[in-house]
C-alpha cells in the first residue's frame, strides 16, 4: 500500500465513523467496533488518523454491517412487495462511503469499466467509478440521437412485454474489464441484459454488485449466468 492508497483508507474509516457517531454515543461506538472512546473521538474530530490496520479494520468489517444497517433503515417495502430506495439513490455522500467498503468487503477487482442501468443506478455507478477510477457507462431503455452504432440487448419478458436497453458501442472496447453495478436486484432481468452487452462487447465480466437484494431469485439468477463473483449488500424480503 502506497502513501496515497493509505491516506484515502483513513479518510474512508473516518467517514465511516461520522456516519456511525451521527445515531451513535462513543461508548456505543467503542462496543461496536472494540475500539477505545478516547481514540475514537480523536478520530471523529479529526485530531488523529487511525493507523493503516485500523482502518482497514474499520472499512471491512464494521463498515458493511453498518452500511447495511442503515441500508435496512432507509428502505420501504410496501404491501405489494414493491421496494423505495429513492432515500438512498439521491445520497451521494452515503453511496461514496458504500463504494470502499463494497470493493475491500466483496474483493471487487479494479475494473476499466462500471456499467449499470439507467435511471436509477446512475449514482451508485458514479460512486463506484470515481473509487475506482474507472470510467462509468450506464445502458438506456432509448437511443441517443447523434449515437451512430450502439450495443442492443433484447429480452421478451414473462409478461409479454419486451425490455431492451442500448449502451453505445464505444462506452466498453474489446478486452476490457467491467463491474456490473445497479441500485436493486429483484428478478435478475436487468442484470442478464447488462451481462448481455458486456458479451456482446467481448469484454471482461469482473463482478456484480447491488446495493440491495429484494428477495433471493435475482441474485440466483445472474448467479446462474457467470463465475464472477455476485454480491449485494444488503437483502429485504419482499413476501
Amino acid at each position: 500500500m502506497n502513501r496515497a492508497e493509505k491516506a484515502a483508507l483513513q479518510l474512508q474509516a473516518i467517514a465511516v465513523l461520522r456516519m456511525l457517531k451521527e445515531t451513535r454515543t462513543y461508548d456505543e461506538l467503542a462496543e461496536l467496533t472494540g475500539l477505545p472512546s478516547g481514540d475514537l473521538n480523536r478520530y471523529v474530530n479529526g485530531h488523529v488518523l487511525p493507523g493503516a490496520n485500523r482502518a482497514s479494520q474499520l472499512v471491512d468489517d464494521v463498515g458493511q454491517e453498518a452500511l447495511a444497517t442503515e441500508l435496512h433503515a432507509r428502505v420501504e417495502v410496501d404491501n405489494e412487495g414493491y421496494v423505495d430506495n429513492s432515500s438512498i439513490v439521491f445520497d451521494q455522500s452515503f453511496l461514496d462511503l458504500v463504494a470502499p467498503v463494497a470493493a475491500d468487503t466483496f474483493a471487487f477487482e479494479r475494473p476499466d469499466v462500471v456499467l449499470t442501468a439507467a435511471t436509477d443506478g446512475i449514482t451508485l455507478g458514479a460512486a463506484m467509478a470515481s473509487y475506482f477510477d474507472s470510467r462509468v457507462a450506464y445502458a438506456k431503455k432509448s437511443k441517443e440521437t447523434a449515437v451512430e452504432e450502439f450495443i442492443e440487448s433484447r429480452q421478451r419478458l414473462t409478461s409479454g412485454i419486451e425490455l431492451t436497453y442500448y449502451l453505445p458501442a464505444c462506452a466498453i472496447e474489446t478486452g476490457e474489464s467491467v463491474l456490473v453495478v445497479d441500485d436493486l436486484i429483484r428478478s435478475g432481468e436487468t442484470q442478464e441484459l447488462l451481462l448481455d452487452i458486456v458479451k456482446q462487447a467481448d469484454a471482461k465480466l469482473t463482478g456484480v454488485f447491488a446495493l440491495i437484494a429484494a428477495g433471493t431469485r435475482g441474485i440466483k439468477k445472474a448467479r446462474a449466468q457467470t463465475d464472477v463473483p455476485v454480491k449485494a449488500l444488503s437483502q429485504v424480503d419482499t413476501r
